[in-house]
């Protein structure tokens, strides 16, 4: 259960907390029935308000689903900076730390994780959704200049930015639709995704 639905249980609803409850019913049935069933309607009768309820919060569906996507880029956001933190001052300690934190987020949050990238479904001009968003894009690029060879073209620092987050970000898109499943099975005992991963991050020397 997420930080919000668990804090939403915790508590009756009342006045001033509707948007939270919302939005906590709202990831429930993200998580648990997909993207498809997440609708104004079926949230509102999640939190036992009138049907009315959410449009006064979002305005409409893609309002719901841009606010839920700032929350889910606000508890990313929190989530690497404290792997980050937690890995100490070498650069390259910090960038594996970060690349597991992408992957363990999206493992324990696989439809919110799906729909923070689903641009089509959102509207990045809503001010929680694009400060977020904005929050984001500086940790990867901070975590990417702290990485680079300054002497080199910026053409090529973009390249090793970028390669850098393809390879975190596919790695947690395949193993969420399954297609890293052979692969872990084929590991010798006692190794899983996670493995795969670190191995990942340790023999892929981007830059060098």
């Amino acid at each position: 259960m997420s930080e919000i639905a668990a804090a939403s249980a915790a508590r009756p609803y009342h006045h001033g907390d509707l948007k939270a409850a919302l939005l906590a019913q709202a990831e429930t049935i993200l998580e648990r029935d997909g993207v498809q069933s997440l609708t104004l309607r079926a949230t509102a009768r999640a939190a036992g308000v009138s049907h009315a309820a959410p449009n006064n919060h979002f305005g409409d569906l893609t309002g719901l689903l841009s606010e839920l996507a700032a929350v889910g880029f606000t508890r990313f956001n929190a989530a690497l900076a404290a792997a980050m933190d937690a890995a100490g001052d070498n650069p390259m300690t910090r960038a594996k730390a970060m690349g597991v934190a992408y992957v363990a987020f999206a493992r324990t949050h696989p439809g919110l994780f799906s729909l923070m990238f689903r641009g089509e479904r959102l509207d990045v001009k809503r001010p929680a959704l694009r400060e977020a968003l904005d929050a984001s894009q500086r940790s990867l690029r901070s975590m990417g200049t702290a990485l680079s060879d300054k002497t080199r073209p910026p053409l090529r620092m973009a390249a090793e930015a970028a390669a850098r987050w393809s390879l975190v970000h596919g790695f947690a898109m395949l193993l969420l639709d399954g297609r890293l499943e052979g692969m872990i099975a084929s590991l010798p005992a006692g190794e899983d995704a996670g493995d795969l991963l670190t191995a990942m991050l340790t023999v892929t020397h981007i830059g060098d």
